[in-house]
């Protein structure tokens, strides 16, 4: 009998122990949950008072470009019936989103270009915020352009991208192809008041680095995110017809020439900034800046076809921070010119004026 009181004695105190011990891990861990919730509190309230260098916490996640604040919208394609000419801009997109068909080496119309559709470079059939869109195209021209000291209109501009972009021959200004892409491009254009540049028209500007961009640095950036599309050797993936592509080339013989907007690193970097990989876009980007500059320049190290430049930019002083070809009015070279740093660039330019 004295045995069980003994044990009865042990089993309450062990439990009287078990619960002390649970009691007090329970506190210890409630300790721990205010200091965080503290710690953070105070990190919010430092980040308010310090707005001037780190985000404010209403904005850490906000990873958009631009504001959606007036962003320019495509006109309603359903609309496009209502207008007189409704059947040459309907031709004037198909013609920009299927340029190969028509256009390309195999095309129905001419073969003038090297099977690369105009929408692999203006997304969206042109529509596209920060897609390299033609939201500012109707407003802008006719106007002087510093590569080519001219007046230039909208024929010059698209016939400047089939000998570029596309490494082709330029379009008969009169032809029915023509007309209707310049057509598109107007209806896309026409509620922009002309002699101004709609929000998110054209490409993004990326942040200059105080670095070069690094093509070493950008082919891991390429091979992680752009090789499942564009291939491990740049070629793209060709669409079954073998007219046009799903993804184009990015260098080689098929590829934009080195005369082309997109071989100067700003444009590269900006394009695929707002748009790439797959699922990026102005709201949502999925690489950083310096991912985008260093990948901007492993695809601008490759092999591609060569234009004659030699009357470009007439007045040297105009030519781009980023156009690797001389003479220039710096000392910097062209190696400089190409992968950077820009900032000194810029500032000699500036001093230049």
């Amino acid at each position: 009998m004295k045995k069980s009181a003994q044990s009865l004695l042990l089993l309450i105190k062990g439990l009287l122990g078990l619960l002390l011990a649970i009691f007090m891990l329970s506190l210890f861990v409630l300790a721990l949950v205010i200091t965080q919730f503290g710690t953070e509190k105070a990190a919010k309230v430092s980040m308010v008072a310090d707005g001037k260098n780190v985000l404010k916490p209403t904005e850490k996640n906000d990873q958009r470009l631009i504001s959606t604040d007036d962003l320019w919208q495509a006109p309603d394609w359903n609309t496009v019936m209502a207008e007189p000419n409704a059947r040459q801009i309907q031709y004037g997109r198909e013609l920009l989103v299927h340029t190969a068909e028509y256009l390309g080496p195999e095309g129905k119309v001419k073969k003038i270009s090297n099977g690369l559709n105009c929408q692999n470079c203006h997304l969206e059939a042109g529509t596209l915020p920060l897609g390299n869109n033609f939201g500012a195209v109707a407003s802008g021209y006719p106007k002087i352009r510093a590569r080519s000291g001219q007046m230039e209109d909208i024929p010059k501009r698209i016939n400047d991208c089939f000998e570029r972009s596309l490494n082709g021959k330029a379009l008969e200004r009169d032809s029915e192809e023509m007309e209707a892409m310049v057509a598109y491009m107007l209806w896309l254009g026409k509620a922009v008041p002309k002699g101004t540049r709609p929000q998110g028209s054209g490409i993004y500007a990326v942040p200059l680095m105080e670095r070069a961009a690094d093509p070493i640095l950008g082919k891991t950036v390429y091979d992680q995110q752009c090789s499942s599309c564009h291939g491990t050797e740049g070629q793209g993936l060709a669409q079954v017809s073998g007219k046009g592509y799903i993804y184009p080339p990015l260098w080689g013989s098929n590829s934009y020439n080195d005369g082309a907007g997109l071989y100067r690193l700003s444009r590269f970097a900006g394009f695929v900034k707002a748009n790439m990989p797959l699922g990026a876009n102005h709201e949502r980007p999925l690489l950083s800046d310096e991912e985008a500059w260093d990948v901007a320049a492993y695809v601008n190290s490759m092999e591609r076809p060569s234009k004659d430049k030699s009357t470009d930019w007439p007045d040297i002083s105009k030519k781009p921070m980023d156009h690797p070809f001389g003479p220039f009015t710096d000392p910097y070279s062209e190696t400089q010119h190409k992968y950077g740093p820009f900032q000194p660039i810029l500032t000699a330019k500036a001093e230049v004026k």
